[in-house]
């Protein structure tokens, strides 16, 4: 059974699938100022300072740990949908994982969707990490992580970055990764009844929204339709209470088969993006902490 602590997201989703039941027609702002709330979720890390830059032409959060490796990093992205969420609402989610990591974390504002759909959002995060590298990081001292949407964004780079010969990064991290825009059958029916928040709707209309007519199947905007050969190793961690469950499973899976080193934790009663919930769940702080371990080595941080 989840942690009473950890219930407190469930709640929050449900009050906010009822303000859409009851305000079908909510416009995409209010949509977003609802959905911005999430930050609250997660408990204010001590010792992390906070600094507001321009990476890449776009806003983005630094976020710094006391005491941290100065020559690591973690490029965070936020989740949302592609049309929501912000370096504000992450800021706490990411300085967590950062501080557990012992780096810091750069959490890119990109732009959203419906006003610049896909490919956008490739192109704000591969300006972010243009932007790291020249500022003398190496590829291999930096990790791609992201929730929902952002770690689809995070795979999703890393693809691109193949694809065009660059350096990739060290590993790439997602919690409750969206991967699937096609919205095929699967957990995403038989675990409406457990997900509080994210429903077929939801996901079909926030597909949508980013892909603005470019097909589903894209495989940068749907990477279960990518070959995922080449890519660094792949961390994902989802709760086996909400529909996008199998997205992470079935990527594992693909990648796995195309020789990719892939740890997959699913946690029991979990909600979407249940790191949501760092500093107040003992679940999103155990997640966190295994997610640190395991990229600290990978990052070329001792421990």
């Amino acid at each position: 059974m989840p942690s009473l602590e950890s219930d407190a997201l469930r709640v929050h989703f449900q009050s906010m699938s009822d303000r859409l039941a009851a305000n079908p027609s909510m416009d995409l702002p209010a949509l977003r100022g609802m959905l911005e709330e999430l930050h609250v979720q997660a408990a204010e890390p001590t010792g992390v300072t906070y600094e507001e830059v321009e990476a890449g032409g776009r806003p983005a959060m630094l976020c710094s740990p006391q005491g941290a490796d100065t020559d690591r990093v973690v490029l965070y992205f936020h989740g949302g949908g592609f049309v929501s969420n912000s370096m504000h609402s992450h800021r706490k989610l990411a300085a967590h994982l950062a501080k557990a990591t012992g780096c810091a974390a750069l959490v890119p504002d990109y732009r959203l969707a419906p006003e610049h759909p896909f490919p956008t959002q490739i192109e704000d995060a591969a300006a972010a990490y243009r932007w790291l590298l020249d500022r003398g990081f190496g590829h291999d001292h930096i990790a791609f992580a992201g929730d929902s949407a952002g770690g689809n964004l995070a795979t999703a780079l890393a693809l691109k970055l193949r694809d065009d010969g660059a350096p990739l990064p060290a590993a790439i991290v997602g919690f409750s990764p969206w991967y699937d825009l096609e919205s095929l059958e699967g957990t995403l029916d038989t675990n409406a009844a457990t997900d509080a928040f994210v429903q077929r709707a939801v996901v079909q209309n926030m597909a949508a929204l980013y892909l603005a007519g470019a097909s589903p199947r894209h495989p940068l905007a749907n990477p279960l339709a990518a070959d995922p050969t080449g890519l660094p190793p792949i961390y994902l961690a989802v709760g086996d209470h909400e529909t996008l469950q199998d997205n992470a499973e079935r990527f594992a899976d693909l990648a796995k088969n195309a020789g990719v080193e892939v740890t997959l934790e699913i946690s029991p009663g979990m909600q979407h993006v249940y790191p949501f919930m760092a500093g107040r769940a003992p679940e999103a702080d155990a997640t966190i902490a295994e997610v640190a371990q395991w990229l600290r080595p990978r990052l070329g941080l001792k421990d």
